[in-house]
């Protein structure tokens, strides 16, 4: 295979022993010189390979060695210079977040997953949410909301009942995270485009953290995020483990 690959493999024995294989056998470009990336894990060990790697302008392709692997590809190593060529090609846009902390400091971070807000205490988070600078909830009583890429639509999101969204859809998910009220508040699919600011109400009594995928930070009073299009990653599929397939059948599962 002409195809310049550079595995990454997660800590487990199963992905160390497909490492060694495939090393073995199409040898290792280095990360600057590799036409693809190979992540060899779980989705949390691509999720990590995206944040490292991202901008080396390489696509992934992930292949199944972890326990969950809905965003990568069928464990068929020895078959990889075959499928890889015809792969099909998603380009993902992460996240952008800022976030005010109580003392006055500004963070940055991105998420291709998602950004969550969670209580940091016994009492609920008390949140105010605008969109595109109009006010949507005055005032939201959770442990939480989280807003969602589509492709970390079937990850915290799904487990909060979020909606699974295709990966290709300019749709971003707002999910409630054990809301008390709005009673019946589900969420909202907002546009991709779309400019959100979450507020907290009560932070001295009610404090409140934020998670950018891997980046923790405590004791925020407000929280924007939008969709940053100037960072992309694109992830490699193969023909017949199509991922819009298996959105589709993940959301036909009982």
């Amino acid at each position: 295979m002409d195809t310049k690959l550079h595995f990454l493999a997660s800590e487990t024995e199963a992905a160390q022993d497909a490492l060694h294989g495939l090393t073995s056998h199409y040898g290792q470009a280095s990360i600057d010189e590799c036409d693809i990336i190979v992540p060899l894990g779980g989705d949390g060990f691509l999720l990590e390979c995206l944040h490292a790697y991202h901008n080396k302008g390489k696509a992934f392709y992930g292949v199944n060695k972890g326990s969950e692997g809905f965003l990568l590809n069928q464990s068929i190593s020895a078959r990889l210079s075959e499928r890889i060529p015809k792969s099909h090609a998603i380009t993902l846009h992460p996240l952008k977040m800022t976030a005010k902390t109580k003392d006055g400091k500004i963070q940055e971070a991105i998420a291709f997953n998602e950004v969550a807000m969670f209580r940091q205490t016994r009492q609920t988070a008390h949140i105010n949410i605008t969109v595109d600078n109009v006010e949507r909830l005055d005032k939201l009583v959770a442990d939480g909301v989280l807003v969602a890429t589509p492709a970390g639509s079937t990850a915290y999101n799904l487990s909060a009942h979020g909606p699974i969204i295709p990966l290709n859809s300019p749709l971003l998910a707002m999910t409630p995270i054990s809301p008390f009220r709005p009673r019946r508040w589900k969420g909202a699919l907002l546009p991709q485009e779309s400019v959100i600011a979450m507020t907290v109400l009560d932070p001295a009594k009610r404090p409140v953290g934020v998670s950018a995928d891997f980046t923790e930070i405590r004791d925020i009073v407000e929280v924007t995020i939008c969709n940053e299009t100037s960072i992309k990653a694109t992830l490699l599929f193969d023909p017949d483990h199509a991922l819009e397939e298996r959105v589709m059948r993940e959301q036909f599962m009982v």
